[in-house]
């Protein structure tokens, strides 16, 4: 475990707060963070924006991954690490690989669509020209609490 990996996935949970009403102006997207690291530095940040653009692609990882290749002026993240609340799905992680990111970070694990090790596992895979260094599990609790609290409010309200 890398000593700062708890401090940036609290950074990622913050973002993934902003998703939920009253954190306007992203009214119920699902509650997922994320945030991209590079030499002790948050140089993205970026949270699920479906639901207010109406537009499948803005996972919060991706919403991150463009900022942060925006920003660097280079489609390549070597170095990085890309924190985020739940375990990537296979057109996240298939983004990582592009932008060659150095390291995943995930809190909870994803058993239906996970592409980090639960179904697929897109970043280790031995067939692809880069892969990248996963750990999973960080502040997991904190992370599924926030995403089934998320889902029971929407329960009760529909």
């Amino acid at each position: 475990m890398r000593r700062d990996d708890e401090r940036w996935m609290r950074a990622a949970l913050d973002e993934a707060r902003l998703c939920v009403r009253g954190g306007e102006p992203h009214l119920d997207d699902v509650p997922i963070g994320a945030v991209i690291v590079r030499d002790g530095v948050i140089i993205a940040r970026g949270h699920n924006e479906v639901i207010l653009h109406h537009d499948a692609t803005l996972h919060a990882e991706l919403v991150a991954v463009r900022s942060a290749i925006q920003q660097l002026a280079t489609p390549r993240l070597e170095g990085a690490t890309l924190y985020v609340t739940l375990e990537p799905c296979p057109m996240c992680a298939g983004a990582f690989w592009l932008a060659r990111l150095g390291r995943v970070v995930f809190g909870a694990f994803d058993l239906k669509a996970g592409a980090c090790g639960s179904l697929f596992d897109i970043p280790r895979d031995v067939r692809l020209n880069h892969r990248l260094e996963v750990r999973g599990g960080v502040l997991e609790e904190e992370c599924k609490t926030l995403l089934t609290d998320f889902f029971a409010t929407r329960r009760e309200n529909s």
